[in-house]
């Protein structure tokens, strides 16, 4: 019989090939067994499938409790796919997340010992509590789906996702990630306190017995698998982008550019990730093309981590939301 973890690592070898339709469907459910140890935050998990949809990774910023963690393993139960979480810590090193080679007394030689990088689903839970080096450790992960120790290269599994954590409240011991690397994560997803009558359902839920370390008991079950992600994944490809859209997406990028408040706008890679998280936001609707609701409906999760406000902005009080904003309004909308 084959385990989660072995499916995971094949790539969902020994599953049927799903057509777009039973993929989308599939993953459509997905959000809808999350709900069940998930109050609110839809926008968040529909974040991470758009993520997994077009192969990039998400960073949550949320205060404390606010289930950044029980999301993750939640989405992980929901789609049958390996997860692993990695508490960062000051004194987390390199080869803790990726592995290291140990020696074996036996053979007289050193093997190589995987990491919790390999798997479908990383939690790297307060990445900014590491320093640099380690934090840095991700970064081929991130972009080259391979991990290289000793001069070997280890593929990763596919599907492969990182979704890092972080406190926007504590800032004492803490390491900010540099430019270079928010700028590889896809999408930034800020989980906002929820509203009193969503708190209110969550306080029932506990009250009437709900355990968020038994997922299973929640009723939680694997609803898709490796092959809906990997059939999504080709499905964004026949998504059409109009010329007009194109031109859209490039116009908002180069808009960031010249805004004086930035001293940092959206690079060219930050605009193919807005393509790319439109594309994915167009198919979960049904749709076989991309329109400029959704472009502007994925902007800020997109772009706004990619953006760096001057530090006199920052005095003035001026946030990267009304400097996006106000860049998306100064462009013209396609027709």
């Amino acid at each position: 019989m084959t385990t989660n973890d072995e499916l995971g690592r094949a790539g969902g070898a020994g599953q049927e090939p799903r057509s777009q339709e039973q993929a989308r469907d599939a993953l459509q459910r997905v959000r809808t067994e999350v709900s069940k140890a998930l109050v609110g935050q839809d926008q968040a998990v529909t974040g991470l499938i758009v993520a997994l949809l077009a192969r990039g990774h998400i960073l949550l910023e949320g205060v404390p409790g606010v289930a950044k963690t029980l999301m993750v393993r939640t989405l992980a139960a929901a789609l049958d796919v390996d997860t692993k979480r990695v508490q960062f810590t000051p004194d987390l090193m390199p080869g803790d997340v990726t592995g290291s080679l140990v020696y074996d007394s036996r053979t007289s030689d050193f093997e190589f010992r995987e990491g919790p990088v390999f798997t479908n689903l990383l939690l790297a839970d307060e990445i900014n509590r590491t320093p640099p080096k380690t934090q840095s450790s991700l970064l081929e992960a991130m972009e080259e789906r391979q991990v290289t120790v000793d001069g070997t290269g280890r593929q990763l599994p596919d599907p492969f996702l990182v979704a890092a954590t972080q406190n926007p409240v504590e800032y004492e011991g803490t390491y900010p990630l540099p430019e270079a690397q928010l700028d590889r994560f896809l999408l930034k997803v800020v989980l906002p306190i929820p509203p009193r009558e969503d708190e209110m359902q969550v306080l029932h839920r506990h009250a009437a017995g709900f355990n968020p370390r038994d997922l299973a008991g929640a009723g939680v079950r694997p609803v898709a698998g490796p092959a809906d992600l990997r059939a999504g994944s080709a499905a964004l490809r026949t998504v059409q982008v109009a010329p007009e859209i194109i031109a859209y997406i490039v116009d908002i990028a180069r808009a960031t550019r010249q805004s004086p408040s930035l001293q940092l706008g959206v690079s060219p890679r930050g605009a193919t990730a807005l393509m790319s998280t439109s594309r994915a936001w167009a198919w979960l609707n049904g749709r076989s093309f991309v329109t400029p609701d959704d472009v502007k409906a994925l902007a800020h999760g997109t772009l706004g981590h990619r953006l760096a406000l001057r530090p006199e902005a920052e005095l003035e009080g001026v946030s990267v939301t009304s400097v996006l904003d106000s860049a998306l309004n100064s462009v013209p909308v396609p027709r």
